[in-house]
């Protein structure tokens, strides 16, 4: 603990001096003190958009609470299976539980036992407006006093661990205004960017990481045109990437214009009802994508767009079950996987894809909600149909998560899986 201090202690004056100042920052990076540890490991730069290092959201909670916290063996246990698959990359999403800065220590501790093993992780900073998970009106102009508390402790973290840490989010969906419990003015993200960069060029953080907010693609000015104001222009230009976020699972119960079986493929076979189906999901995921470039450029801004945040869950009670949209089974899960990772492989862009594992304390009192199945691995470490191929390669040979070994859903029996899987509703007019 100690350690991790020493560098907040020197960090606290600055941060306050810029914070009384109002210090716009800096979106370049300066050459400040630079820890030798770092110049041996590839930059955010090097690794984002590499085909070589596989980026994928990550949490490790087994059950249906975060008040049991992974233990160290487990999250070794999930890092090998990630790092075996290829992910060299993760993507956390606050500091104040005691996940974040195991997973750091374990990823170290992996490193010292096998320097050829690699992972790097994007650490992310929760942000809450005021009175945000509290009985008392929520204050959308206001910001929680917890969020210095938790950039303080990203700060500490990254400056103990800078071979790995190799971004800082500040925020995850913070900005978008349907995140009625907590959601911020873009002002209150800008500000904690600004502070980061001026940390970095102050060489009281590693001057080639780099700053982001990880949002949704409406707030990143791809959607209406309420989000485009002055202090989200501002922020493009303030942070070293845009992390974008697209959902096309989502809208095929909220937008569902892309979603469904044209009239004219209602007789083809299901499997390729359903190639189809996913292919136009895709499209859409794309399409957010080209609206948030467009709105980067018309700011004046050149930053690198990378996929912070996409997914497709396998199983849904919900609105997107057999009740709703027909959208989720792991059949259409797997399709989407790929397309996602071919996309973005083609275009030099990351893909932290959500997730690595499923997560039942997303929707804790609903087992069969879909925020508890997003994951490419079941909770007892199954891989799901869209890791069944690196299953048949070996890739997973000799590991385990909790101590079983990794075996295929469905017995691996394809024709068993199919039989699980509905195709989309037929579209009453065709809209190509």
């Amino acid at each position: 603990m100690q350690r991790r201090l020493i560098p907040l202690m020197r960090a606290l004056p600055l941060l306050l001096a810029l914070l009384l100042t109002g210090c716009e920052g800096s979106s370049e990076q300066s050459t400040g003190k630079e820890d030798t540890a770092v110049k041996t490991t590839p930059t955010a730069a090097e690794i984002l958009g590499n085909s070589d290092y596989l980026a994928m959201s990550y949490g490790g909670y087994r059950v249906t609470s975060r008040d049991v916290q992974p233990t160290p063996a487990q999250l070794k246990d999930d890092m090998r299976l990630l790092h075996a698959m290829g992910v060299r990359i993760i993507r956390t999403y606050n500091v104040q539980l005691a996940q974040a800065g195991n997973i750091l220590k374990a990823i170290r501790e992996l490193k010292d036992q096998d320097p050829a093993f690699e992972m790097y992780v994007m650490l992310g900073a929760w942000i809450d407006c005021k009175n945000a998970w509290t009985d008392q009106p929520v204050d959308h102009e206001r910001e929680s006093e917890k969020n210095g508390e938790e950039i303080a402790r990203a700060i500490a973290l990254t400056n103990e661990y800078p071979e790995i840490v190799k971004v800082i989010a500040v925020g995850n969906e913070a900005m978008v205004k349907w995140a009625a419990a907590y959601y911020v003015q873009p002002r209150v993200i800008l500000r904690w960017v600004n502070l980061l960069q001026g940390l970095k060029q102050a060489g009281e953080l590693p001057a080639d990481l780099w700053i982001t907010s990880s949002d949704n693609f409406a707030s990143w000015g791809g959607g209406d045109v309420e989000y485009h104001v002055e202090d989200l222009k501002k922020l493009v230009h303030a942070v070293d990437y845009i992390s974008m976020h697209t959902y096309p699972m989502h809208d095929t119960h909220y937008n569902p214009v892309f979603w469904g079986v044209l009239p004219e493929e209602a007789d083809l076979p299901k499997e390729e009802q359903l190639k189809r189906a996913m292919q136009r999901a895709s499209a859409y995921a794309d399409g957010q994508y080209r609206a948030v470039a467009d709105y980067v450029k018309s700011v004046g801004a050149d930053k690198p767009i990378h996929i912070g945040e996409t997914g497709w869950a396998s199983n849904s009670n919900g609105f997107y079950g057999d009740s709703g949209s027909l959208a989720c089974d792991e059949y259409k899960e797997g399709l989407y996987y790929q397309h996602m990772r071919n996309w973005t492989r083609n275009n030099k862009m990351a893909c932290f894809y959500f997730e690595g594992f499923d997560e039942p304390w997303k929707d804790a009192a609903n087992p069969g909600g879909s925020e508890n199945h997003f994951g490419l691995f079941t909770v007892d470490g199954k891989a799901k149909y869209a890791l069944w191929d690196l299953v048949d390669q070996g890739v997973f040979s000799g590991l385990s998560r909790d101590g079983n070994p990794i075996e295929k859903t469905f017995g691996g029996d394809r024709a068993r899986l199919l039989e699980a899987v509905k195709a989309p509703p037929v579209k009453a007019v065709s809209h190509k």
